[in-house]
């Protein structure tokens, strides 16, 4: 059985993190590290308000760091050094260099380290991954995704638009997930350029993001993503010399290519197969679909984009 601490106790955690441990036969969860031990109460858990104490015990193997983006690298690296496997939600870290050094701290400790890209367990995507290497679509040169929501930064997770806890806007926290799903399907980024604005909030993050990366053998890939849109969107689509290849809307069942429609459906709970799998991993029986090692190019994605060199 493995031991987990949650870290925060904040939306994603409540819905999504918790009840997987809670459903996987292997895990337990251990405890809980808040700043209110109320909001723990109900979960019948070991309660911890300093993260060095909870670390500290002996009895706690795995940790899922569900916080916000600037604490992802301290909380991982400290866990790392405790001697923990660490899964972290997304994006990695604040910066390129951030997620270096927790690549670092990873390699120090010899434990596991994993990054909730959980979408890679989409059975669609992992299909169209399939489908792509067997040329299905021929030899894949475009994939367009977009991301489009109204977000005014009011509601409990306002950290959103503080870039000193977030890092950025929709780029951090919407595109990352579609950035991810290129970097899985056509492997390492070769070059990006960006353009990011605030064409109706004015937030001290941008408001929305267009990202263009290469990859190797010409494929490009397109994401844009906006908190100013009334007008929902989660498309995906992949272009290719002999057809295209639809997943849209990206969190939905349906996989459409020449020829075939396929019916997929997610998890119920989307957080459920990704923590499986890192379980898998931990029990040496499966790799991790995402690795901290694969998963830093995310960030090396969004680096650029946030931070275009003149």
């Amino acid at each position: 059985m493995l031991n987990w601490i949650v870290i925060g106790i904040g939306d994603i955690a409540t819905r999504r993190v918790i009840p997987a441990i809670q459903s996987e036969s292997r895990s337990r969860l251990y405890g809980l590290v808040t700043r209110d031990p109320a909001k723990a109460a109900s979960y019948g858990v070991r309660i911890w308000t300093n993260l060095g104490e909870a670390l500290a015990d002996p009895a706690v193997q795995a940790v899922y760091v569900s916080t916000p983006v600037f604490l992802h690298a301290p909380q991982t690296i400290q866990a790392l050094r405790f001697g923990k496997h660490v899964l972290c939600e997304k994006p990695m870290a604040m910066s390129e260099a951030e997620a270096r050094t927790m690549l670092q701290a990873r390699d120090e400790s010899g434990k596991l380290f994993g990054v909730a890209y959980y979408r890679r367990s989409y059975p669609k995507v992992q299909r169209a991954n399939q489908l792509l290497a067997n040329g299905a679509i021929g030899k894949p040169v475009l994939a367009e995704l977009t991301s489009h929501s109204w977000y005014d930064g009011q509601d409990s997770r306002s950290w959103l638009v503080d870039p000193a806890q977030s890092g950025g806007g929709p780029l951090f926290d919407v595109a990352s997930h579609r950035i991810d799903v290129l970097n899985f399907l056509f492997g390492q980024p070769l070059r990006v350029t960006a353009q990011l604005s605030n064409v109706v909030h004015p937030y001290a993050v941008e408001d929305n993001a267009t990202v263009m990366t290469e990859y190797a053998g010409g494929v490009r890939g397109m994401v844009d993503v906006r908190w100013h849109s009334k007008v929902a969107r989660d498309e995906c689509r992949i272009r290719g010399t002999d057809g295209e290849m639809e997943l849209s809307p990206l969190n939905g069942p349906d996989l459409v290519y020449p020829g075939a429609r396929e019916y997929l459906p997610p998890h119920a709970n989307l957080h459920y197969p990704m923590l499986e799998n890192f379980v898998d991993a931990v029990e040496g029986k499966a790799p991790l679909l995402a690795s901290g090692a694969s998963s830093f190019w995310t960030d090396w994605v969004t680096e650029r984009a946030s931070r275009p060199t003149p």
